[in-house]
């Protein structure tokens, strides 16, 4: 995931088949914008696993419903044939190494942008950045995606539209009427320029920051191939960077009709979370919006007590629960501790896979993707939350993101050596002055004798969910049942 205004980090640097969609038409009259090989008026989509269930998609707000959920709160029923839409944050990342990161003054940055866009970099040095890196991490665990965003008719647009392309997405074009203005840099797609200095600290820039107006502002209705490929779609994935893509209320509306439809809302508001509970009246709205309507909310535990005023994570992620509408799942992200996931009933625990760590950039939307597995396919949470570790450590491993996240056969590696971080102090600092916690599924490393306990802790040992992921993982289905 791209940042937007400098921010400095100090970590380390197939077959195909067709999806048969009754008038569903992702063409564009440009013919560069959002390509998906076209069979028999069919929406043929490239993906790593065996064709998808294409039967009739029922919706909630028709004569029938999607199906159910079950306990754990994941979708029972999949009619839907596409399991992932991205929405918007479709850009090129152009990884450069400098020997010093620029200085914070806005003129001094966006005087170093206009120099480096003077002419395009060695494409050696691009990378699909954004919402890619989500889709992509998606796509190579099995799921059925689709990119929903704009691209420009130009090089970068091309190169990005490959590649997702290459990797089984199917894409979908956003667009809008423009005016003289807005036809040239207005339409052209997002460039973030990730600079690299020798120490191995990250700078990112674009020109999203040196605008007051979101990107593609101009973009303000839903069409109705954008719809259809909403109510397609089991889960639709938003984060805070939508907000430079496009207007409040575009946003809003697109959170209205996903729930309209029975598509779940997965939001991870980032980095810009924090400026948007500060930012326009219209933004706070929208994130205020997000925060009841979404079904599951990621956050970091920095982002969960910026929200609610509360340290401890799991009372943070019950607060944010008491206060949504269909918020199901929270979790909540530790870095190098682990995760959890508050539902209203329960917290899962799972400590995180030590790895050397090269490069964090990627990892939290290598994550979610395997977050949105878990939901879609009804896994045990703690079996969830271990491979999105599992998937966002085998990133960390690599450099950079977009083609560089996560393979399977990477995933499979870290679970069978099934080598966690302690659990111990990471549950202590969960349960401290923490009296209510309701009952807690922790993910073991095999010391603790499997079971409850006096504490209602429900211990569950890695061996136990080694067997019941890597059978999946190894034939490509990614299809867990629910262990009883």
């Amino acid at each position: 995931m791209h940042q937007h205004a400098l921010s400095l980090n100090s970590h380390s640097f197939s077959p195909q088949y067709a999806l048969s969609l009754s008038n569903f038409t992702l063409q564009s009259p440009n013919p560069l914008q959002f390509r998906v090989p076209y069979v028999s008026s069919s929406v043929c989509l490239r993906s790593r696993s065996s064709a998808a269930d294409v039967s009739p998609v029922r919706y909630t707000d028709g004569s029938s419903s999607i199906g159910s959920l079950g306990e754990t709160g994941g979708i029972v029923v999949t009619e839907k044939p596409i399991d992932v839409a991205t929405l918007g944050n479709l850009c090129v990342d152009i990884v450069l190494s400098v020997q010093e990161l620029p200085p914070p003054s806005r003129g001094e940055r966006k005087a170093l942008m206009d120099e480096l866009s003077l002419s395009p970099p060695d494409k050696k040095y691009w990378e699909a950045g954004g919402n890619c890196n989500m889709a992509i991490a998606a796509a190579r665990l099995g799921l059925q995606c689709v990119a929903i965003g704009h691209v420009g008719d130009e090089i970068y647009g091309e190169f990005l539209l490959d590649v997702l392309h290459e990797e089984g997405i199917g894409t979908v074009a956003l667009d809008g009427e423009t005016n003289a203005k807005d036809a040239s840099s207005f339409c052209e797609t997002l460039i973030c320029w990730v600079l690299v200095d020798p120490l191995q600290r990250h700078g990112f820039c674009s020109r999203a920051d040196f605008k007051e107006e979101p990107a593609f502002g101009w973009i303000t209705d839903l069409s109705d191939e954008v719809k259809m490929a909403i109510r397609e779609s089991k889960v639709i994935f938003c984060n805070g960077y939508d907000f430079d893509d496009f207007s409040p209320g575009f946003i809003m509306s697109t959170i209205d009709y996903a729930t309209k439809v029975g598509t779940a809302i997965f939001f991870d508001p980032g980095p810009r979370g924090k400026s948007l509970s500060k930012g326009t009246p219209d933004e706070r709205r929208a994130l205020s919006h997000f925060l009841r309507m979404s079904d599951v909310l990621l956050l970091t535990s920095e982002e969960a007590e910026a929200l609610t005023g509360i340290r401890n994570p799991v009372q943070a992620g019950q607060e944010i629960l008491r206060n949504g509408k269909g918020t199901k799942w929270v979790i909540v992200k530790m870095g190098s501790k682990g995760s959890i996931l508050v539902t209203k009933s329960s917290v899962s625990v799972a400590p995180a896979f030590k790895v050397e760590v090269v490069d964090t950039v990627g990892c939290g939307d290598s994550f979610v993707a395997a977050i949105a597995l878990g939901y879609i396919r009804n896994m045990p949470l703690v079996n969830t939350l271990t491979i999105a570790n599992a998937v966002g450590a085998a990133t960390a491993m690599g450099c950079g993101a977009g083609r560089n996240v996560a393979k399977r056969h990477q995933v499979v590696d870290l679970i069978k050596a099934s080598k966690l971080n302690d659990e111990e102090n990471l549950l202590k600092e969960l349960l401290a002055e923490n009296p209510e916690t309701p009952k807690v599924n922790l993910l073991s490393k095999g010391m603790r004798k499997e079971g409850s306990n006096k504490e209602q802790i429900e211990i569950i040992s890695m061996e136990k969910v080694a067997s019941e992921l890597l059978p999946e993982l190894e034939h490509g289905r990614c299809c867990v049942k629910v262990s009883s």
